[in-house]
């Protein structure tokens, strides 16, 4: 799963290994880490002027602003998560879905 990436919205995505939390920027500690992010120039704005919906925190101290759902891009890492330990599974439902 090293080499995996993840789409974290409009065409952008993240490596998978560097993702150390996904959260909600509401919070006011989050508020907090994005200001002092952009102040270090370690903050990483792919909404393309949208509204920030969750905060990705890498391991490089960056933080990936976007504008996708927590729950969805955590959802996208439990797909990609299981189709890494379930491979036959991901094929087998692709084998159905071209049946119909």
């Amino acid at each position: 799963m090293d080499n995996k990436l993840i789409n974290v919205g409009f065409g952008n995505a993240v490596k998978i290994s560097r993702i150390l939390a996904v959260v909600n920027p509401q919070a006011s500690p989050i508020r907090k880490l994005k200001e002092e992010a952009r102040k270090e120039k370690k903050l990483i704005d792919v909404t393309e002027g949208r509204r920030t919906r969750a905060i990705i925190i890498l391991d490089t101290g960056h933080l990936v602003l976007s504008s996708v759902q927590p729950e969805t891009i955590s959802t996208r890492f439990a797909a990609m998560a299981d189709e890494q330990y379930n491979p036959g599974r991901v094929f087998a439902s692709g084998s159905r879905e071209e049946k119909k």
